[in-house]
């Protein structure tokens, strides 16, 4: 198990390019199932859950051609369904939580897909009825081996059909929108996600020869096709590290500029840090973060405290409210943090109480962040990273903070951030791999 040793306190300074988005490598890589013909997609991200579902993909048949340090082809035209059947694929999809990904394409052009309950975070729960109830709409037969085992075929093929999302699941509705765009008819789906990652899928769908209406809201009508052709993608820049190296930049006041943002794709994003006393300028599509010193939380017109809160698209993403909590820890004032989507996210932060934050946990969902004002510094512990968005979260408390930290179980950052050591330690930052 790794660890990064880092000694805090120091400002950084410099440029750092966001990597592609994970979040969307994990739908757009399992769509490459839906054609024989060739996809080549760029601005892969080259982190451990990307990587997994790539070897998946791979072992399932799919050729793999890598074509530079970004840019993969892909093609679908010898897939081994008998794979589906080997305890090497159960042992893939336990592992990694973007394998659920491969039901929709996989059913839609092959009849049948099978699938253990697959990892991820551990950050409550995390039901796939979405998932399911989606696509037996279409015609899909579930079935349940076991308690955790999935098999789901459709041995007439798939028909369109009209459904009302019980929530508006970004993975559940990339995986009903693969399914719908190869079934026969219409499909009609209200209270469908729309977040950018969502309409990135959908438009290389319709490159690909697709029948998609609605893009980017939340009412998708898809007309199915008998076959889909290859494709060029590129993927968006991942806004969740964008909004963590604004976060970096505040926490040690430093001047950081963070390259080819893609800034309408943002959404709340920049507004949101501004609403934490964050400076931004917009220079093209790069975002410049000034060092500052001090910075002070809105309130609301009438007087009360500031509370922000995760919500589905254009809603502010729910992946970055535990930097926002640890920048509001140096904040001057007070802030309420709603995790309204994962119960247990906000459970890391005993760890910032330990370095010296004030932070008072109402509830699995709600945390109180009394802010320093800059006038103690976080102090370096020895701590554990618990899941990918809140071990960087911890990594940007240790980076601020006065001494020595110790972050275990960096395994779980290596799967949504690439060699985020190396690309801190570019910019200034004194961080070590052990």
């Amino acid at each position: 198990m790794a660890s990064f040793e880092v000694i805090g306190g120091q400002p950084l300074k410099g440029e750092i390019v966001p990597q592609g988005a994970k979040n969307e490598a994990l739908q757009i890589l399992c769509a490459v199932l839906l054609t024989s013909e060739p996809v080549t997609i760029s601005n892969i991200p080259d982190i451990r859950d990307v990587n997994k579902l790539i070897e998946l993909l791979r072992d399932m048949g799919v050729k793999v051609g890598k074509l530079s340090s970004d840019t993969y082809r892909f093609q679908a035209d010898d897939v081994h369904l008998d794979y589906l059947d080997s305890e090497q694929f159960a042992a893939q999809g336990r592992a990694l939580r973007g394998s659920v990904m491969i039901l929709g394409p996989m059913l839609s052009r092959f009849g049948r897909c099978q699938l253990p309950k697959p990892g991820g975070d551990k950050i409550g729960r995390r039901p796939l009825d979405t998932h399911f109830l989606g696509l037996e709409k279409l015609g899909g037969k579930l079935t349940l081996e076991g308690t955790d085992f999935y098999k789901i075929s459709a041995e007439n093929g798939l028909t369109g059909a009209y459904m009302l999302l019980d929530e508006a699941s970004v993975t559940g509705t990339a995986n009903i929108v693969m399914a719908a765009v190869l079934a026969q008819g219409t499909t009609t789906i209200y209270n469908a996600a729309c977040e950018p990652y969502l309409q990135q899928l959908c438009k290389m769908l319709v490159r690909m020869g697709a029948k998609i209406n609605g893009i980017g809201s939340n009412l998708l009508t898809i007309e199915g096709v008998e076959v889909l052709g290859g494709t060029e993608h590129r993927m968006l820049p991942d806004m969740i590290e964008i909004g963590s190296f604004i976060g970096l930049a505040a926490m040690t006041g430093s001047e950081i500029t963070i390259k080819d943002c893609q800034i309408p794709e943002l959404g709340l994003i920049p507004d949101t840090f501004r609403k934490l006393g964050i400076e931004l300028e917009f220079r093209g599509d790069d975002i410049f973060v000034p060092a500052q010193d001090h910075y002070e939380l809105a309130t609301y017109l009438d007087g009360s405290i500031l509370t922000i809160s995760d919500h589905t698209w254009p809603g502010l993403t729910p992946d970055l409210l535990s930097v926002l909590l640890v920048v509001a820890t140096q904040a001057k004032g007070t802030v309420l943090i709603h995790q309204k989507m994962f119960e247990s996210r906000l459970f890391f932060v005993d760890k910032l109480i330990d370095m010296g934050a004030q932070i008072i946990l109402c509830d699995p969902h709600r945390a109180t962040v009394i802010g320093l004002d800059q006038r103690n510094k976080l102090r370096g512990i020895t701590m554990t990273s618990p899941d990918i968005r809140a071990g960087v979260a911890l990594l940007i408390a240790a980076l601020s903070a006065d001494g020595r930290s110790v972050i275990e179980n960096v395994e779980q950052i290596d799967r949504g951030y690439q060699f985020i050591d190396k690309r801190l330690a570019a910019l200034g930052a004194h961080i070590k791999r052990l």
